[in-house]
């Protein structure tokens, strides 16, 4: 574990692959942590230098009070990027961090040179959803929502399918602290980047599970209908789609970032 101190938080980080070799910055979803990446690491290490993180509020990253919004989670990433030396990476972030990575796309787009958008959306709603969830976890704890949060993550197909990796998410789920979770959520209610995704001039991939329920295929193609640089694939999942569909996220991700 490797602790790097930002502002007003610390932030896990690690390194994986050769160090000369071009940066692939990977950010995790809500109430996950770096490990979500590992199949994608095992995949793609040999021809990436692989920086993973947890957002603040996750895994070994501190969890200060929030709530927290999309713009500072964003400058976090900045802030992680200041901090290691590094001038520009490509970037793939999932749910919030498909979030985070579109408001990077729009205020610092110097230090991207690609940018993938996966099972994301520039708003989701409605409010008091989100609402009751905060309210769920702060009386019940990560416990509350776990196994609702995991059903809409993978496919009934899956989930009976391969238990081992459903156990490895939940884990993940249950060992976010809660006010770290909680402060999230609200960045994710209070996001609205529907209009400012518009100036995007990165080359943009958007991946969408076409069985997603949290960010349907509707709200991917609305995201690569705004970017004027952005193509759009669609996968056989639901919202982890780079755990479900491992072999297909990887092979677009691998074909997108090496073109």
């Amino acid at each position: 574990m490797a602790l790097i101190d930002i502002r007003d938080t610390s932030l896990n980080y690690r390194f994986d692959g050769p160090e000369d070799a071009p940066v692939l910055l990977f950010a995790n979803s809500l109430g996950t942590n770096l490990a979500m990446w590992d199949a994608q690491v095992a995949g793609l290490s040999e021809r990436f230098r692989i920086l993973r993180y947890d957002m603040r509020g996750h895994g070994a990253s501190a969890d200060p009070p929030g709530p927290y919004d999309i713009e500072g989670l964003a400058r976090d990433v900045l802030d992680l990027l200041n901090g290691l030396d590094l001038a520009r990476v490509n970037f793939c972030g999932l749910s919030l961090g498909g979030m985070v990575g579109m408001l990077l796309g729009v205020n610092a787009p110097d230090r991207l040179d690609r940018l993938l958008l996966a099972n994301t959306a520039a708003l989701i709603g409605p409010r008091d959803i989100w609402d009751a969830r905060i309210a769920a976890v702060e009386r019940g704890g990560m416990q509350a929502v776990a196994e609702t949060v995991l059903e809409r993550w993978f496919t009934p197909a899956f989930r009976e399918l391969e238990p081992a990796a459903i156990a490895r998410v939940r884990e993940m789920l249950l060992t976010t602290p809660v006010r770290g979770y909680v402060a999230a959520c609200a960045a994710v209610r209070d996001m609205d980047q529907r209009e400012t995704i518009k100036a995007i001039a990165t080359p943009t991939l958007v991946i969408a599970g076409a069985a997603d329920p949290s960010t349907p295929p509707a709200q991917g193609q609305y995201i690569a209908q705004q970017i004027r640089a952005a193509r759009y694939v669609e996968l056989p999942a639901a919202h982890l789609s780079n755990v479900e569909a491992e072999a297909q996220f990887t092979r677009s991700l691998l074909e997108f970032f090496s073109a």
